[in-house]
């Protein structure tokens, strides 16, 4: 990217990410936050402040899910605007959303690009470990429940958290953020924002391998961007799927395509038959976090500085990703008539092989073994060959048609 090209962004920075837009509101200022900021939860070597909100009740297994806001806003701002805390008092589960300050970055922004904040036991990152560690001691988490998501520049940083403790997330979810290990300075930022340049799947891969002695089992992902983005660019959606689609060994392929609340939908799915790899594409959307009414009727946060009416709600269905909106569902909602079925919101457009004959075996095969194998192996195989798991495969197609609930994070573990 050219000198001037980056003089521009810089010039419009303010501008792009909110810093003079919502007023009160960009700030979660007289908006009756429930966030509690806590002072003390070790070295803090970030420097980030950290907020907490924890309902009167909460749901066994106890979860943690831990959320970081954009450029140009604060931890309560983004809460108001995206819903997690309302999230979080209907399902039961602690919230933590750590907060940048002016400090370490004028624009409030993570600086998920800076070595000394993206790796393990260090800078900023080390200081959301620390907040993690106080919570889950505090609080009773169950260490197989902590969760992560982000918005932009907080997306960015959920790639760095993931990446660089993975043992401690059983999933995460990136909205409009980018992969981990692109940029290590304020110009590979700002060209990976902009361009977004294509990498190989192991190159990506190995990032987030790299990063930490861990060697799983890796967390689920997922990913979230709207087509319209001009402050960071759609491709790097493609390339956090590519990312941790290597991680976990699985195909580029998708293996079910289809539409929730109007955007496409992709997943992926182990050997187990559950997702641990989703992407949602919000049709002409723009930067920022995209918002809606649930699936219960209810609306999660509101419209402000890049919190977008979408007719979908991500923060609803990030929180049903990570398994937390089974049990207020189950308690509280009325049976529904057969056609109002969760899959009527995910109509397949494409199986998992797109031919017009499919050869049933083909189909089954992936969905009986260990993992999906791209090429044929070197290794004699065995003159004896395995029983399909019919029971296995049929679980499999339910939950990603969404008519079964996905198995809950402590199965991987």
């Amino acid at each position: 990217m050219s000198l001037a090209k980056n003089i521009e962004f810089l010039r419009h920075l303010p501008k792009l990410h909110g810093l003079h837009a919502w007023n009160g509101v960009a700030h979660g200022r007289g908006l009756g936050s429930p966030l509690v900021e806590l002072m003390e939860f070790g070295t803090n070597p970030g420097n980030l402040r950290m907020f907490r909100y924890v309902p009167a009740h909460l749901h066994a297994p106890k979860a943690l899910v831990v959320v970081l806001h954009g450029c140009g806003q604060t931890a309560a701002a983004y809460d108001l605007g995206s819903g997690w805390s309302t999230l979080a008092k209907h399902f039961g589960f602690a919230l933590l959303m750590p907060e940048q300050q002016a400090a370490n970055n004028s624009n409030a922004c993570f600086n998920w690009f800076k070595p000394e904040d993206t790796k393990r036991g260090h800078g900023e990152a080390y200081s959301i470990r620390q907040m993690i560690g106080r919570m889950v001691s505090e609080h009773r988490i169950d260490k197989h429940h902590v969760f992560i998501t982000g918005l932009s520049a907080g997306g960015a940083m959920t790639s760095v958290m993931l990446a660089t403790y993975p043992e401690v997330f059983a999933a995460g979810a990136i909205i409009a953020g980018l992969p981990y290990g692109v940029a290590t300075n304020a110009r590979e930022a700002l060209s990976g924002m902009f361009q977004s340049q294509v990498r190989p799947p192991k190159e990506l891969g190995d990032f987030v391998r790299n990063a930490s002695k861990h060697r799983g089992p890796w967390p689920k992902i997922s990913v979230w961007h709207g087509s319209a983005d001009r402050t960071v660019n759609p491709a790097n959606a493609d390339e956090i799927v590519k990312q941790w689609l290597d991680v976990h060994r699985l195909p580029a392929a998708p293996m079910l395509e289809g539409i929730v609340d109007g955007h496409p939908r992709q997943i992926w799915w182990n050997a187990d038959g559950e997702t641990v790899v989703e992407s949602y594409t919000i049709t002409d959307m723009a930067h920022g976090t995209p918002i809606g009414t649930a699936e219960n009727d209810h609306r999660y946060g509101m419209e402000g500085a890049f919190l977008i009416e979408a007719g979908i709600s991500s923060s609803y269905h990030i929180a049903n990703f990570f398994g937390l909106t089974g049990k207020l569902q189950a308690a509280t909602q009325p049976a529904r008539h057969p056609t109002e079925s969760p899959s009527a919101k995910l109509i397949p457009i494409a199986s998992p092989i797109s031919t017009p004959m499919p050869d049933l075996a083909a189909i089954l095969q992936p969905l009986t073994t260990a993992r999906p194998v791209a090429k044929q192996s070197k290794k004699p195989q065995s003159k004896r060959r395995r029983m399909i798991d019919v029971s296995a495969v049929i679980t499999r197609a339910l939950t990603a048609a969404g008519l079964m609930k996905e198995r809950s994070p402590t199965s991987r573990r």
